[in-house]
């Protein structure tokens, strides 16, 4: 670990707000705690400085006037500084980006520096490394946010699941970047769902059918494991494949659907049609799973990543009474009765159409709870949902029905031997009927 450089590379969002001062000493007056060698300022630190990184430490500073970004973590100091210099030269929070070389750090051991100078840290690495970085925040003591998803496999779920457990101890908080729960019209979709509207839930369906996102080409002197870094979508060690990565946002929205019951079985197929070049590592490009649960009721889950189709982004939640359509698009949802095509209800509110930015939303929520001294805990649901897109990666990987405990209990660790800049061979491409379940 090194200082970096500029020259080396489910409580309401109104539930706790109401409660929050409009003044910094009224925020102060709420909290049990003192921060920051006895002020009232939080200090965050920011750990993986991608573009969702670098929005996730604006949103922070936006959500909480008594704030200042203290630290920044990265592999890459070329990433640190293009991040740092997009939050300095934000004229909303600017002047709270109080970073300097020496509370900037790159490497593999960056991590614990900024936990170390942190009140709140803010997890939004490549997911692989998300259970060892939560781990450490909880064992420091410290309120986090943490990116979606929170693993790659089950040991790593598992590790979650257990560090979540002690945050609750602690009284910490934990916020999951599941954002689609912080969304207000998504919330009152999901509160007609629940209240009964469209009956018993009889069939689900969720869809996340879009284009291939960036890439990076290799670069002369990269060593394998920054090019699978740099690259990292494309490596199931650091993203678990993007039916994980990305369409964890839909499966997330079943289990919001279902009350937070998670599926007992998984069975699909997927594979690798149009993405063969080396850039895109070693994924799939399509997973289609069916989940069941327990009471019989099956989920149908497609995902794709590949350009020049028509895209779909939507879910849809069957029931004995009738069907809410949700369209990611517009972020809106909508009931239609059994046979008919009127719809009985709407959301008002749809992402373009006002300010509802569940980003935006999902860091109010996280600091405010801290400031009343009441922090949310995301944990366990957060972990399940990412264990269900790990389980439909598995069963499309293997071509085999893979049980929930199958999954969560799984040996599979994915590892690198060493946490080195040198060689690490990319992995084969899964091939069902022939990769085994571990």
């Amino acid at each position: 670990m090194k200082p970096a450089s500029s020259t080396h590379d489910a409580a309401t969002r109104r539930d706790f707000l109401a409660g929050a001062a409009a003044t910094a000493a009224g925020l102060a007056s709420l909290s049990p705690h003192v921060y920051a060698g006895g002020s009232d300022i939080l200090r965050i630190g920011l750990i993986g400085c991608g573009g969702r990184g670098t929005g996730a430490a604006e949103q922070a500073l936006n959500a909480d006037k008594n704030t200042k970004l203290v630290a920044m973590g990265d592999m890459f100091a070329d990433r640190l500084q293009g991040s740092l210099q997009a939050l300095k030269s934000n004229k909303s929070i600017g002047e709270r980006v109080a970073v300097k070389p020496d509370t900037s750090f790159v490497g593999f051991d960056a991590y614990k520096s900024v936990i170390e100078m942190s009140d709140v840290v803010l997890l939004t690495t490549p997911p692989h490394f998300r259970p060892m970085h939560l781990k450490a925040a909880v064992e420091a003591g410290k309120h986090i946010f943490a990116e979606k998803p929170c693993a790659v496999d089950g040991p790593g779920i598992r590790a979650v699941l257990k560090a979540c457990e002690e945050a609750k101890k602690k009284n910490l908080a934990v916020v999951a970047g599941l954002c689609w729960r912080y969304h207000r019209a998504m919330r009152e979709t999901m509160k007609r769902v629940h209240e009964g509207m469209i009956g018993d839930i009889t069939a689900l369906q969720c869809t996340y059918n879009t284009s291939t996102p960036w890439k990076r080409e290799r670069q002369p002197g990269w060593t394998d494991m920054e090019w699978q870094l740099r690259n990292w979508p494309f490596f199931t060690w650091l993203s678990g494949d993007f039916n994980v990565e990305q369409h964890v946002h839909s499966l997330d929205k079943m289990a919001w659907a279902m009350g937070d019951q998670y599926p007992v079985r998984a069975w699909g197929s997927g594979g690798r049609q149009v993405r063969v070049e080396p850039v895109y590592g070693h994924i799939f490009d399509h997973h289609t799973v069916v989940y069941e649960y327990a009471n019989g009721v099956k989920l149908f889950s497609a995902c794709r990543q590949q350009s020049g189709c028509k895209n779909d982004v939507s879910d849809h939640i069957m029931g004995s009474k009738g069907t809410c359509h949700i369209d990611a698009s517009n972020a809106k949802g909508s009931v239609v009765p059994l046979g008919s095509d009127k719809v009985l209800w709407t959301s008002q509110s749809g992402r373009r159409r006002n300010a509802d930015n569940m980003y935006q939303n999902e860091h109010d929520e996280l600091f405010a709870s801290i400031r009343a001294g009441k922090p949310i805990n995301n944990g366990e649901w957060m972990a399940k949902s990412s264990l269900m897109a790990i389980m439909g990666r598995m069963a499309t990987y293997t071509g085999q029905e893979i049980g929930w405990d199958m999954a969560l209990n799984s040996k599979e660790d994915m590892t690198p031997p060493a946490y080195v800049f040198g060689p690490l061979p990319v992995a084969p491409v899964a091939r069902p009927g022939v990769t085994k379940f571990i």
